[in-house]
C-alpha cells in the first residue's frame, strides 16, 4: 500500500513537473534550457527522443526550442538569454525590430562583468558591471532598462553625434525621463562624455538647446569664419515676443537651432513652420533651420550652406578651412 501511494505521489509530481515545464515553454516561446527542462521532468533520453521525433531541436548548448523550422526573433532572443543566464538582452536588441529585414541581426546580450562567456554565432556578449541593477524588472525575456542600455550604447559610442542620438531615441521612450537617465548615470560613473550627457539632460529639462547652440558656435560659425550673429535676439510677433537663435541681422538670415531630444510631434513643427513664414512675411527675414546632426556631424557642409545664404544676401567676405580635413570647398 506505501509503495503504491509513493507511486501515485511521483506521478503526481511529475505531472506537476511537467505541467510547469509547458507553461515555461509557452512563456518562453517554445524556447528552453537543459536546465529548466530537467527541473520539469524531462531526463536526457527524454530529451534525445524529442530531437529524433522533430519535435525539438538543439539551438545553442544547452538551449532547445520545441520545433524544427527557422526560429522567430523572440526565439532567437530566448535562446541567447538562456545560453548566458543569468544575462539579459542589451543594445539594438532591447527593442524587437521594426521591420523583418532587420530581425535577422545578432543578438545582444548583456553578463555581469566578473563572467567570461564564449558567445555562440549570432550572439554578441556585453560584460557589465552592476548588471543586476540595471535590469527592467519583469520583462519577458529580461532586457536592460532603456536608460541604462542608452548608457550602455554611448559607452561605446564613436562621436557626439552617436551619443545625441541614442538619448533621442530614449528619452520619452515608454514614459524614460530625463530623471530616469540621470539617475541611470550614477550606476556608471566611468561612462565617457559625462559631462556632455549631463549638459545635454540639463538643457532637456530647462527647454533650451545651449549644448547645441555652443556647437553651432564653435563648430561652425567660428571654425569657418562666418561673421558673428546676434544670439538670442528679441522679434515682436502676433503671438507676443520671440527670441531667434542666431540672427545675423545685416543679411536677413536666422538660424533656428532645434535641439529637442525627442520624437517630434505635428504641433511641434507647426509652431516652427509658423515662425519661419513670420520671418519671411513680416521682416523679409529668411529662416535656415538646423539640428544636431548638422552641427555635430556635418558641420563643414553646414557652414558652405550658410555660407552660400549668407552670399545671396550681401555678404561679401569669404569663409575659411576649419582645419586640414575641412570639406567646406566641397559643399561650395
Amino acid at each position: 500500500m506505501t509503495a503504491l501511494a509513493d507511486l501515485e505521489l511521483s506521478a503526481r509530481e511529475l505531472a506537476a513537473r511537467r505541467a510547469w515545464a509547458e507553461r515555461e515553454l509557452e512563456l518562453q516561446d517554445g524556447v528552453a534550457s537543459r536546465a529548466q527542462l530537467t527541473v520539469g521532468g524531462y531526463t536526457p533520453n527524454d530529451v534525445r527522443r524529442a530531437i529524433r521525433r522533430r519535435e525539438m531541436q538543439l539551438v545553442h548548448r544547452g538551449v532547445y526550442v520545441t520545433h524544427t523550422g527557422p526560429l522567430t526573433w523572440r526565439q532567437r532572443a530566448w535562446a541567447a538569454v538562456l545560453y548566458a543566464e543569468p544575462a539579459a538582452l542589451c543594445g539594438p536588441t532591447v527593442l524587437e525590430p521594426l521591420r523583418t529585414d532587420d530581425a535577422d541581426g545578432p543578438i545582444h546580450v548583456a553578463i555581469d562583468h566578473s563572467r567570461r562567456l564564449d558567445p555562440p554565432p549570432g550572439v554578441i556578449v556585453h560584460r557589465v558591471v552592476g548588471m543586476a541593477r540595471q535590469m527592467f524588472a519583469g520583462q519577458r525575456p529580461p532586457r536592460l532598462k532603456l536608460e541604462d542600455n542608452a548608457l550602455l550604447q554611448a559607452r561605446e559610442a564613436t562621436s557626439e553625434i552617436e551619443v545625441i542620438g541614442l538619448l533621442t531615441d530614449t528619452i520619452g521612450r515608454r514614459g524614460v525621463t530625463t530623471n530616469a537617465v540621470r539617475t541611470a548615470l550614477k550606476r556608471h560613473p566611468r561612462l565617457p562624455r559625462r559631462g556632455f550627457i549631463t549638459n545635454l539632460l540639463a538643457d532637456v529639462d530647462a527647454g533650451t538647446c545651449s549644448v547645441l547652440e555652443h556647437g553651432y558656435l564653435t563648430r561652425v560659425e567660428r571654425a569657418h569664419g562666418l561673421p558673428t550673429g546676434t544670439r538670442q535676439s528679441e522679434r515682436s510677433t502676433p503671438n507676443g515676443k520671440e527670441f531667434r537663435d542666431v540672427e545675423y541681422e545685416a543679411y536677413g538670415l536666422v538660424v533656428e537651432l532645434d535641439g529637442r531630444l525627442n520624437h517630434e510631434s505635428w504641433r511641434a513643427q507647426g509652431r516652427d513652420a509658423d515662425r519661419d513664414l513670420d520671418d519671411l512675411a513680416l521682416g523679409g527675414r529668411l529662416t535656415a533651420r538646423v539640428r544636431w546632426p548638422q552641427v555635430f556631424e556635418t558641420q563643414c557642409r553646414t557652414a558652405a550652406r550658410v555660407t552660400q545664404l549668407l552670399h545671396q544676401r550681401g555678404w561679401q567676405d569669404n569663409p575659411k578651412m576649419c582645419g586640414d580635413e575641412c570639406a567646406l570647398e566641397i559643399w561650395m
